[in-house]
């Protein structure tokens, strides 16, 4: 309990940290690119299109609403992998600032969280965009982005915080994240749809064991589908994601002043 209290302390206290070195690094990737902050739409836009394309025309096999469909799968997605992916490294490339003046690892965690969340909303106003013109029907489903938004974050911090930790530590760590990575994202209904391409009962058994899998498929059925979502599942996620949260604080507070010396 007292690590939770810290980390609840320190969160309190370097609130400020974290949001000024969120805007500094949002700034720092747009200063040199002529487009600037056009990228967070055009990125995951062009990869909706290849993917469309791959799906429907090579494949023929779609969704409706597919275009859409690819798109949000891809935010959420890219949110949890560049977060992911971005932790185990995160101590090192902070070596500059913590080896000189405190400050509390988790902190890194969140400002990225901050980082990649910012961009996934700012990304998501493209959804609304698409919503319109494909006229998508809306209704009261969308509030259960809210629990299922909640599990993705806490999911993602989780993970994240673990990494971390032993990032610091082992040197291969993060080309061995960037191939589970890779597997994930193929087992994760970014551009097919597990719950009809993949036979029962694996596909249930994808879906509820994987869970970027279930989140990423109850955001879509919110969003697309007026669907109302399993929420024993997501509850049991969010679960598991604090009980992962819990975990990696621990560890990474019992540790942090020996980060230093091994990096």
């Amino acid at each position: 309990m007292k690590m939770l209290e810290r980390f609840f302390h320190d969160i309190k206290k370097y609130w400020n940290y974290a949001v000024y070195a969120s805007k500094s690094e949002l700034k720092g990737e747009i200063a040199n690119s002529h487009l600037g902050w056009m990228w967070w739409f055009l990125d995951p836009l062009l990869f909706m299109l290849v993917y469309t394309f791959i799906a429907q025309v090579i494949f023929r096999k779609s969704e409706q609403y597919f275009p859409i469909y690819v798109f949000i799968g891809l935010q959420c997605w890219n949110f949890f992998s560049k977060t992911v992916k971005g932790s185990v490294k995160i101590v090192r490339a902070n070596k500059g600032i913590i080896a000189k003046v405190y400050l509390p690892k988790v902190i890194l965690i969140i400002t990225k969280i901050m980082i990649n969340g910012f961009k996934m909303f700012v990304s998501f106003l493209v959804v609304v965009i698409m919503m319109v013109i494909y006229r998508v029907p809306v209704d009261w489903h969308l509030l259960f982005l809210v629990p299922l938004f909640i599990g993705l974050v806490v999911l993602t911090f989780g993970i994240s915080t673990i990494l971390m930790h032993f990032g610091v530590y082992v040197e291969d760590l993060a080309n061995i994240v960037a191939v589970v990575l890779q597997l994930c994202f193929y087992m994760t209904g970014i551009f097919y749809s597990i719950e009809k391409r993949v036979p029962a009962p694996y596909n249930m058994v994808l879906l509820r064991g994987n869970p970027i899998a279930y989140l990423v498929y109850e955001i879509r059925n919110s969003i697309l589908y007026e669907i109302t979502p399993d929420m024993l599942i997501c509850v049991l996620w969010i679960v598991a994601g604090i009980l992962l949260c819990i975990l990696g604080i621990n560890l990474v507070y019992k540790s942090e002043n020996n980060y230093v010396k091994s990096i």
